[in-house]
């Protein structure tokens, strides 16, 4: 059987990826959301023009090469993502635009770090926008008003997770620029870095996010010699809800003794994802997965 690889460490020990995205309030009705990609070999940019929730509907759509070569009909057919939504189903429509040409891996992932994007970023009234000043409660209603696929999408916004409030401390960055951001304002932005790293018999992942409601940093080891991961961590430096958000971060030392083959991307959506879990964690975790190839 072979072992646990990835096609990015082809020729080198260590490879590195670093997304950064952004949101920009340029629209009345709509939000430009920007991702790019950038590696070694590659980066690349995809920005859209796209409809809140819970449309989340694009109505124009670009792609451009930053560094690197990959192949320009991609960049070409790009615009053919309007009117398509950011909903179940997107990673197929990407697959198919890209049709597995050079390049066309940075390309998805950057398309779907924008529709990720838009999933922080909505137009409520002023008059609404302003109840969150009186605190994280406020700020949790308001959430499921301003985004429609956000209840049961983890622990925080289940019953569970409601549960908590009244019963301990619990801290929020949120404010009401967050839900009626103001004309032509950059509403929200995102830093990610990927890093795999190969010594002796031992891979080592990493990944980490920042923006203005998240700070994440998380680390994996596996034993190549057993396909086994034997080191799982996370530190939250900033959550949504801190009191509640922290809760399912817990999760993580669950992977520690799976096995590193490819079965595990669907294992980590009960140990870790879903309405117990954290979406963002499995959202981290499962990206640095999409990195290797495991048997």
């Amino acid at each position: 059987m072979s072992g646990v690889s990835s096609p990015y460490l082809q020729g080198r020990s260590r490879y590195e990826r670093v997304m950064e995205g952004w949101v920009d309030n340029t629209h009345a009705d709509a939000f430009t959301l920007t991702a790019q990609i950038r590696d070694p070999d590659l980066g690349v940019e995809v920005s859209a023009v796209a409809t809140p929730s819970p449309g989340y509907e694009i109505r124009e759509a670009r792609a451009c090469i930053l560094s690197g070569a990959a192949d320009p009909q991609i960049v070409a057919g790009f615009g053919a993502l309007a009117g398509a939504r950011m909903v179940g189903g997107f990673s197929r429509r990407l697959s198919e635009l890209t049709g597995g040409r050079s390049g066309a891996k940075h390309f998805v992932d950057a398309a779907i770090e924008v529709a990720r994007l838009a999933r922080q970023a909505t137009k409520l009234s002023p008059e609404r926008a302003r109840t969150a000043k009186d605190g994280p409660w406020a700020c949790w209603q308001l959430d499921t008003v301003g985004w429609v696929d956000l209840p049961d999408s983890c622990f925080t916004y289940s019953e569970a997770g409601k549960a908590l409030f009244g019963t301990r401390p619990v801290t929020t960055p949120m404010v009401p620029d967050f839900y009626c951001p103001p004309p032509g304002a950059r509403v929200f932005s995102r830093k990610k870095v990927a890093r795999l790293e190969r010594s002796g018999n031992r891979l080592s992942l990493y990944h980490s996010m920042f923006d203005e409601a998240h700070g994440f940093e998380i680390r994996y080891e596996i034993d190549l010699d057993t396909r086994t991961i034997i080191r799982a961590e996370s530190e939250t430096l900033r959550l949504p809800y801190m009191g509640i958000c922290d809760e399912p971060q817990k999760k993580i030392v669950s992977l520690v003794g799976q096995p590193a083959d490819r079965d595990l991307p669907k294992r980590i959506q009960t140990l870790i994802g879903g309405s117990a879990g954290c979406a963002q964690l499995y959202d981290l975790t499962a990206d640095l997965l999409k990195l290797l190839t495991l048997p």
